[in-house]
């Protein structure tokens, strides 16, 4: 949260000129960069419009809670009003979407979509957004939980008019969210009126500011109930616009025999994977042909025992991308093609027969074998030679055979604590600009920390165990890998000095209690391997523990990658010095946003180690593994 005040106070620092250097100033404290223009414009204009309806309305007591981050995602509701209701007496929230909108109208007579011009892409509408927010918020916060009447949302439009907006009302007149322009400013304070009284709202505001704030949902812990009873996550603003084109999609689909692509692109934490099951979900319980596919063996074999438990059905909805070699055009309603960035050229391996080999590309496969094709996927995740899948590839694909390809961005996280923060820093740290990576800004939703051994490393992740947390280490692929055989010790492969680990288990069976390699990362028996990118990615746990291998070391000013130094056999291709270079990049990148409450990073290399603790010491050196 940026700042909050009673209205009056909001107000008379709006008047002053005062409050969007003072929401400047903390937005740089909390997020390590400027806001853009826009924003600030945004401030500037909305929160004046907002405290002077307060006024008016004699609610000045009434506490403005101005972007307040929603628990464990990058997301920032624009206004909760915190305050007392007239009849009960008891705590209430009223979560305020503002929008400076003049106009907007539906999206193919669809209320929950809106279009504020030509050529711009569909967003919430604006209620929507703010009932979604009271929602996530009463599943979060334990203030809410139990009382989730106390929470309500409204949109107010302070620049528009009615008939400028009158595609919103059908979905945004309800008992419990409320959408108003600016020719129902009374109606808005009437609004207003019936839920907060003109009480002083501070002690409501710290009541939900202290609330226990309960963890947030595992996707694999949840994936079972997403599948086969109801949706289980609270889809937020662009993952909500992207669960509901596909809806849109497949019923144009039903009703004209038409054919659909839609793309939706993310980095790590953005959703994806939320809302490939909760598609997956919602299709299946309508009695729909829908698929979920993957090119992770890993990722596809652990939805098959997590989602799929004691169900065969709900185990066959989860598939491969090279299962549709032979498929016939249009067999599937909807095939969700999650990781679709790990899409290949063609479906053909070594057990393919002949007879198959046609050399179709992938990415036609899966299209033609769906009504509705849905491509998820993160081009920046791109870690092993031969995966293709790009936006780029994807729609080309789809433009060649005459269909419509929708593509719907995902901007925020809800990995890594929530920390925008934090996936920048991993992003410019490996990518750094001319005057180097930045330092690491704690910013009290992701850790951040240095070892200096593998042994401190793992010592300080078993002692995350120890307080519920789960933890795992990963590493460069910089380390031959042996195959366990049953029966014998697992082969200490990654040895650093006198320190030494196995990998994760090749395989799908378990060796002397070691998890088969699709079940490392989320069997508790998985602590203790050292994983590789093809076992932690898709994946995520509280603790991620990253070695820095060989491959990858600082000298002079940059990241000099080490092609020699990795023993991932695929690398013995012909391929680039470049090629290899952003794929070894990308690896480490998708290592280090695997945690969700903190990352240790150890690197083999001395020099690199100097460099990393330069970039993350705190002057207390409060950092360093060991000195908590």
């Amino acid at each position: 949260m940026l700042f909050h005040a009673p209205a009056h106070e909001v107000a008379a620092r709006a008047r002053e000129g005062s409050l969007p250097f003072r929401l400047r100033k903390r937005f740089v404290q909390m997020y390590g960069y400027e806001p853009s223009a826009s924003e600030t414009h945004f401030w500037e204009r909305s929160f004046p419009a907002l405290s002077s309806v307060l006024v008016d309305a004699g609610l000045e007591q009434v506490d403005m809670m101005i972007e307040y981050g929603l628990p464990f995602t990058s997301k920032r509701a624009d206004v909760i009003l915190a305050g007392v209701h007239p009849d009960s007496g008891h705590p209430s929230y009223v979560v305020i979407e503002l929008k400076q909108w003049r106009s907007a109208e539906r999206v193919d007579e669809e209320p929950l979509l809106c279009r504020i011009g030509p050529n711009i892409p569909p967003v919430l509408n604006p209620v929507e957004q703010a009932l979604r927010y009271c929602d996530y918020l009463a599943s979060s916060n334990e203030v809410l939980a139990e009382h989730p009447e106390r929470i309500t949302g409204a949109a107010y439009l302070y620049n528009a008019t009615d008939s400028g907006i009158v595609g919103l009302y059908a979905e945004g007149q309800r008992t419990h969210g409320r959408v108003f322009s600016a020719e129902r400013r009374r109606d808005f304070i009437t609004f207003l009126k019936e839920i907060l009284a003109p009480q002083a709202g501070a002690a409501a505001a710290d009541e939900l500011l202290t609330g226990n704030v309960r963890p947030a949902k595992r996707l694999m812990a949840v994936a079972a109930d997403e599948v086969r009873e109801r949706e289980q996550f609270v889809l937020l603003d662009e993952q909500r616009v992207a669960y509901e084109e596909v809806l849109h999609a497949v019923r144009r689909a039903q009703h004209s025999a038409s054919k659909e692509v839609l793309i939706v692109t993310g980095g790590p934490g953005s959703g994806k994977s939320a809302i490939a099951l909760a598609l997956l979900g919602e299709f299946h319980r309508r009695g729909l042909t829908a698929l979920h596919a993957t090119g992770s063996a890993s990722f596809t074999k652990t939805m098959r025992k997590l989602a799929g438990a004691r169900s065969r059905e709900t185990q066959r909805l989860f598939t491969y991308f090279n299962s549709f070699i032979s498929a016939d055009r249009n067999s599937v309603d909807v095939l969700i093609c999650d990781e679709a960035h790990r899409i290949r050229e063609t479906s053909a391996n070594r057990y393919t027969p002949a007879s198959q080999r046609t050399g179709r590309p992938q990415v036609e496969e899966l299209i033609d074998a769906a009504r509705v094709a849905v491509f998820l996927l993160d081009e920046l995740q791109v870690v092993r030679p031969g995966e293709l899948g790009t936006v780029d590839m994807i729609r080309t694909a789809a433009e060649a055979k005459g269909l419509e390809c929708r593509i719907v961005s995902l901007n925020s996280t809800f990995r890594s604590g929530g920390s925008d923060a934090y996936l920048r820093w991993v992003t410019q740290l490996l990518d750094p600009p001319e005057d180097g990576p930045a330092a690491w800004e704690p910013d009290g939703l992701m850790e951040v920390r240095t070892a200096d051994s593998p042994k401190e490393l793992e010592a300080f992740l078993d002692q995350q165990r120890s307080h519920g947390f789960s933890a795992r280490m990963t590493a460069g692929y910089c380390w031959p890998w042996s195959n366990a055989k049953p029966g014998k010790p697992l082969p200490q492969d990654v040895v650093i000095g006198g320190w030494a680990r196995p990998w994760n288990i090749m395989g799908e069976r378990s060796v002397m209690g070691a998890p088969p390699a699709a079940l490392w990362a989320t069997d508790p028996a998985g602590f203790g391997q050292v994983g590789c990118i093809y076992a932690a990615q898709g994946f995520e746990y509280d603790w991620s523990g990253v070695i820095l291998g060989p491959d990858l070391v600082w000298r002079d000013g940059e990241w000099i990658v080490d092609r020699t130094a990795s023993k991932d056999p695929v690398f013995r291709k012909t391929i680039s010095d470049s090629d290899i270079r952003q794929l070894i990049l990308n690896t480490y990148k998708v290592l280090l946003t695997r945690g969700s409450v903190g990352t240790v990073i150890y690197s083999t290399d001395a020099e690199t180690r100097v460099k990393l603790r330069e970039l993350i010491e705190t002057p207390a050196d409060k950092n360093v593994v060991g000195q908590r």
